[in-house]
Protein backbone atom coordinates (compact mmCIF):
# COMPACT_ATOMS: atom_id res chain seq x y z
CA UNK A 1 0.00 0.00 0.00
CA UNK A 2 1.48 3.47 -0.77
CA UNK A 3 1.79 5.89 1.69
CA UNK A 4 -0.54 8.56 -0.08
CA UNK A 5 -3.53 5.16 0.36
CA UNK A 6 -2.30 3.97 3.72
CA UNK A 7 -2.92 8.13 4.81
CA UNK A 8 -6.26 8.07 3.56
CA UNK A 9 -7.58 5.03 5.00
CA UNK A 10 -5.64 6.12 8.12
CA UNK A 11 -7.49 9.40 8.15
CA UNK A 12 -10.46 7.95 7.35
CA UNK A 13 -10.44 5.44 10.51
CA UNK A 14 -10.08 8.48 12.97
CA UNK A 15 -12.97 8.63 15.83
CA UNK A 16 -13.25 11.95 16.64
CA UNK A 17 -16.63 11.22 19.60
CA UNK A 18 -14.20 9.37 21.86
CA UNK A 19 -10.80 10.65 24.05
CA UNK A 20 -7.81 9.10 22.51
CA UNK A 21 -4.84 9.56 25.00
CA UNK A 22 -2.87 10.63 22.50
CA UNK A 23 -4.85 13.43 21.42
CA UNK A 24 -5.94 14.19 25.31
CA UNK A 25 -1.85 14.68 25.72
CA UNK A 26 -1.67 16.31 22.41
CA UNK A 27 -4.30 19.22 24.15
CA UNK A 28 -2.67 19.60 27.21
CA UNK A 29 0.25 20.21 25.13
CA UNK A 30 -1.24 23.30 23.44
CA UNK A 31 -1.74 21.21 20.24
CA UNK A 32 -3.91 21.22 18.18
CA UNK A 33 -4.72 17.96 16.83
CA UNK A 34 -7.38 16.95 19.04
CA UNK A 35 -11.41 17.02 19.40
CA UNK A 36 -14.33 18.34 21.60
CA UNK A 37 -14.11 14.41 23.15
CA UNK A 38 -10.51 15.09 24.21
CA UNK A 39 -10.93 18.90 24.86
CA UNK A 40 -13.94 17.52 27.25
CA UNK A 41 -12.09 14.59 28.69
CA UNK A 42 -8.41 16.95 29.35
CA UNK A 43 -10.59 19.71 30.93
CA UNK A 44 -12.54 17.26 33.68
CA UNK A 45 -8.42 16.03 34.07
CA UNK A 46 -7.64 19.49 34.82
CA UNK A 47 -10.46 20.29 37.25
CA UNK A 48 -9.35 16.57 39.44
CA UNK A 49 -5.81 17.43 39.05
CA UNK A 50 -5.03 21.26 38.22
CA UNK A 51 -1.60 20.85 37.64
CA UNK A 52 -2.12 18.29 35.02
CA UNK A 53 -0.83 20.00 31.62
CA UNK A 54 2.71 21.15 34.26
CA UNK A 55 2.77 17.51 34.62
CA UNK A 56 2.60 15.97 30.89
CA UNK A 57 4.91 19.33 30.26
CA UNK A 58 7.36 17.07 33.00
CA UNK A 59 6.68 13.81 31.37
CA UNK A 60 7.75 15.20 27.83
CA UNK A 61 11.17 16.61 29.51
CA UNK A 62 11.88 13.58 30.78
CA UNK A 63 11.58 11.61 27.65
CA UNK A 64 14.30 13.96 25.94
CA UNK A 65 16.67 13.53 29.35
CA UNK A 66 15.77 9.70 28.75
CA UNK A 67 16.64 9.94 25.07
CA UNK A 68 19.47 12.28 25.33
CA UNK A 69 20.97 10.33 27.79
CA UNK A 70 20.37 6.90 25.51
CA UNK A 71 21.67 8.35 22.39
CA UNK A 72 24.56 10.45 23.58
CA UNK A 73 25.98 8.14 26.41
CA UNK A 74 24.66 4.73 26.41
CA UNK A 75 25.41 4.70 22.65
CA UNK A 76 21.82 3.73 21.57
CA UNK A 77 21.72 4.77 17.51
CA UNK A 78 18.04 3.42 17.04
CA UNK A 79 14.84 3.47 19.04
CA UNK A 80 11.62 1.52 18.71
CA UNK A 81 9.21 4.25 20.31
CA UNK A 82 6.16 2.62 21.47
CA UNK A 83 3.01 4.69 21.83
CA UNK A 84 4.51 7.56 20.99
CA UNK A 85 1.32 10.34 20.37
CA UNK A 86 1.05 12.90 18.07
CA UNK A 87 4.58 14.78 16.83
CA UNK A 88 4.89 17.56 18.70
CA UNK A 89 8.35 19.20 19.60
CA UNK A 90 11.58 17.69 21.21
CA UNK A 91 10.74 13.85 19.74
CA UNK A 92 12.44 10.79 19.99
CA UNK A 93 14.44 11.18 16.81
CA UNK A 94 14.85 15.13 16.94
CA UNK A 95 16.76 14.34 20.36
CA UNK A 96 18.40 10.91 19.21
CA UNK A 97 19.86 12.68 15.64
CA UNK A 98 20.46 15.82 17.46
CA UNK A 99 23.24 13.39 19.40
CA UNK A 100 24.26 10.97 16.56
CA UNK A 101 22.91 12.02 13.32
CA UNK A 102 22.93 7.92 12.07
CA UNK A 103 20.59 7.50 14.83
CA UNK A 104 17.40 5.42 13.72
CA UNK A 105 13.94 5.35 15.22
CA UNK A 106 10.27 3.54 14.16
CA UNK A 107 7.45 4.74 16.00
CA UNK A 108 4.24 2.55 17.09
CA UNK A 109 0.72 4.17 17.72
CA UNK A 110 -2.57 2.42 17.55
CA UNK A 111 -4.03 5.82 16.87
CA UNK A 112 -4.48 6.52 12.81
CA UNK A 113 -4.08 10.44 13.66
CA UNK A 114 -0.41 10.03 15.37
CA UNK A 115 0.52 8.13 11.06
CA UNK A 116 -1.41 10.70 9.64
CA UNK A 117 1.06 13.27 11.00
CA UNK A 118 3.95 11.16 11.68
CA UNK A 119 3.97 10.55 8.10
CA UNK A 120 4.19 14.35 7.42
CA UNK A 121 6.50 14.51 10.20
CA UNK A 122 8.89 12.57 9.06
CA UNK A 123 8.70 12.99 5.21
CA UNK A 124 12.58 14.91 4.16
CA UNK A 125 14.17 13.04 6.89
CA UNK A 126 16.90 10.48 5.34
CA UNK A 127 15.80 7.44 4.13
CA UNK A 128 14.92 4.75 6.10
CA UNK A 129 16.21 6.33 9.16
CA UNK A 130 12.75 7.18 10.66
CA UNK A 131 9.66 5.47 9.87
CA UNK A 132 6.10 5.24 11.96
CA UNK A 133 3.31 2.63 12.25
CA UNK A 134 0.29 2.22 13.39
CA UNK A 135 -0.13 -0.93 15.63
CA UNK A 136 -1.18 -1.81 19.20
CA UNK A 137 1.26 -2.29 22.12
CA UNK A 138 -1.10 -5.13 22.91
CA UNK A 139 0.53 -6.70 19.58
CA UNK A 140 3.77 -7.15 20.16
CA UNK A 141 4.09 -10.03 17.40
CA UNK A 142 2.47 -7.54 14.80
CA UNK A 143 5.20 -4.77 16.14
CA UNK A 144 8.19 -6.76 15.91
CA UNK A 145 7.37 -8.77 12.66
CA UNK A 146 6.52 -5.70 10.83
CA UNK A 147 8.66 -5.05 7.41
CA UNK A 148 8.84 -1.03 8.13
CA UNK A 149 10.07 -1.54 11.71
CA UNK A 150 12.48 -4.09 10.22
CA UNK A 151 13.83 -2.11 8.08
CA UNK A 152 14.75 0.32 10.33
CA UNK A 153 15.77 -1.94 13.26
CA UNK A 154 18.25 -4.47 13.33
CA UNK A 155 17.59 -6.60 16.53
CA UNK A 156 20.73 -8.31 16.49
CA UNK A 157 22.35 -4.93 17.39
CA UNK A 158 21.24 -2.54 20.75
CA UNK A 159 17.94 -1.20 20.95
CA UNK A 160 16.33 1.37 22.92
CA UNK A 161 12.64 0.08 23.51
CA UNK A 162 10.22 3.02 24.49
CA UNK A 163 7.20 2.92 26.32
CA UNK A 164 6.67 6.28 28.04
CA UNK A 165 3.39 7.11 29.39
CA UNK A 166 1.32 4.08 27.90
CA UNK A 167 1.71 1.26 29.91
CA UNK A 168 -0.36 3.08 32.52
CA UNK A 169 -3.86 2.44 29.73
CA UNK A 170 -2.76 -1.05 29.54
CA UNK A 171 -5.52 -3.00 32.02
CA UNK A 172 -3.78 -5.53 34.65
CA UNK A 173 -6.35 -8.26 32.99
CA UNK A 174 -4.54 -7.49 29.17
CA UNK A 175 -1.06 -8.64 31.08
CA UNK A 176 0.72 -5.88 30.91
CA UNK A 177 4.10 -7.75 32.64
CA UNK A 178 3.97 -10.13 29.60
CA UNK A 179 3.80 -7.51 27.11
CA UNK A 180 6.76 -6.04 28.24
CA UNK A 181 8.94 -9.16 28.67
CA UNK A 182 8.28 -10.00 24.87
CA UNK A 183 10.03 -6.47 23.98
CA UNK A 184 12.68 -7.14 26.20
CA UNK A 185 13.40 -10.95 25.13
CA UNK A 186 13.16 -9.32 21.78
CA UNK A 187 16.08 -7.47 21.99
CA UNK A 188 19.74 -8.01 22.42
CA UNK A 189 21.89 -7.75 25.57
CA UNK A 190 22.98 -3.77 25.50
CA UNK A 191 19.49 -2.85 24.70
CA UNK A 192 18.34 -0.33 26.87
CA UNK A 193 14.30 -0.22 28.19
CA UNK A 194 12.86 3.47 29.04
CA UNK A 195 9.83 4.31 30.95
CA UNK A 196 7.23 6.40 32.75
CA UNK A 197 3.73 5.62 34.03
CA UNK A 198 1.28 7.67 35.80
CA UNK A 199 1.22 7.02 39.69
CA UNK A 200 -0.67 8.55 42.65
CA UNK A 201 2.24 7.50 45.20
CA UNK A 202 2.92 11.52 45.01
CA UNK A 203 -0.42 12.53 45.29
CA UNK A 204 -1.92 10.83 48.44
CA UNK A 205 -5.17 13.11 49.09
CA UNK A 206 -6.57 12.65 45.08
CA UNK A 207 -9.29 10.09 44.60
CA UNK A 208 -8.33 7.11 41.87
CA UNK A 209 -11.75 6.94 40.79
CA UNK A 210 -11.69 10.97 40.11
CA UNK A 211 -8.35 10.77 38.79
CA UNK A 212 -9.41 8.01 36.08
CA UNK A 213 -12.84 8.63 35.63
CA UNK A 214 -11.84 11.20 32.18
CA UNK A 215 -10.32 7.88 30.88
CA UNK A 216 -13.25 6.12 31.62
CA UNK A 217 -15.28 6.75 28.29
CA UNK A 218 -11.93 6.60 25.94
CA UNK A 219 -10.50 4.17 23.80
CA UNK A 220 -8.24 3.13 27.09
CA UNK A 221 -9.13 3.61 30.61
CA UNK A 222 -5.91 4.55 33.10
CA UNK A 223 -4.81 2.76 35.84
CA UNK A 224 -2.60 4.19 38.24
CA UNK A 225 -0.15 2.09 39.77
CA UNK A 226 2.45 2.36 42.92
CA UNK A 227 6.26 2.15 42.68
CA UNK A 228 5.71 -1.93 43.96
CA UNK A 229 3.77 -2.24 40.63
CA UNK A 230 6.06 -0.19 38.04
CA UNK A 231 9.51 -1.44 39.30
CA UNK A 232 8.93 -5.57 38.14
CA UNK A 233 8.57 -4.08 34.71
CA UNK A 234 12.64 -3.78 34.81
CA UNK A 235 12.97 -7.45 35.96
CA UNK A 236 15.97 -9.01 35.25
CA UNK A 237 17.59 -6.09 33.68
CA UNK A 238 19.75 -3.53 35.41
CA UNK A 239 18.34 -0.27 36.28
CA UNK A 240 20.24 2.67 35.60
CA UNK A 241 21.51 5.71 38.17
CA UNK A 242 18.96 7.06 40.11
CA UNK A 243 16.94 4.43 39.67
CA UNK A 244 12.94 4.30 38.76
CA UNK A 245 12.13 7.73 40.44
CA UNK A 246 9.62 10.45 39.84
CA UNK A 247 10.10 11.99 36.38
CA UNK A 248 11.17 15.51 37.55
CA UNK A 249 14.18 13.67 39.60
CA UNK A 250 15.78 11.49 36.51
CA UNK A 251 19.27 13.42 35.96
CA UNK A 252 17.48 16.59 35.83
CA UNK A 253 19.07 19.66 34.40
CA UNK A 254 21.26 22.17 36.06
CA UNK A 255 19.40 25.04 38.31
CA UNK A 256 16.35 22.29 38.23
CA UNK A 257 14.46 23.04 41.19
CA UNK A 258 12.43 20.35 43.13
CA UNK A 259 8.91 21.29 44.51
CA UNK A 260 7.52 18.63 46.63
CA UNK A 261 4.31 17.63 45.79
CA UNK A 262 4.44 19.37 42.21
CA UNK A 263 2.21 17.66 39.61
CA UNK A 264 4.38 15.31 37.32
CA UNK A 265 2.74 12.06 38.66
CA UNK A 266 4.54 10.32 37.41
CA UNK A 267 7.30 7.27 37.37
CA UNK A 268 10.53 7.55 35.19
CA UNK A 269 13.38 5.58 34.58
CA UNK A 270 15.67 3.54 32.35
CA UNK A 271 17.11 -0.19 32.66
CA UNK A 272 20.18 -1.87 30.43
CA UNK A 273 19.68 -6.06 29.30
CA UNK A 274 22.53 -7.77 31.05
Amino acid sequence: MSHSTAHESAASRINTSIPHPARVYDYLLGGKDNFAADREAAEQLLKTSPGTREGVQAHRAFLRRAVGYLAAEAGITQFLDIGTGIPTQGNTHEVAQEANPQAKVAYVDNDPIVLVHGRALLRGNSAGATTVIEADMREPETILSHPEVREVIDFTRPVGVILAGVLHFIRDDEGPYALVERFKEAVPSGSHLLLSHITLDFAPKVDREEFTKPYDKGTAPMVPRTLAEVLPFFDGWRVIDPGLVEVVRWRPDDGYEYIPGGHAWAYGGVAVKP
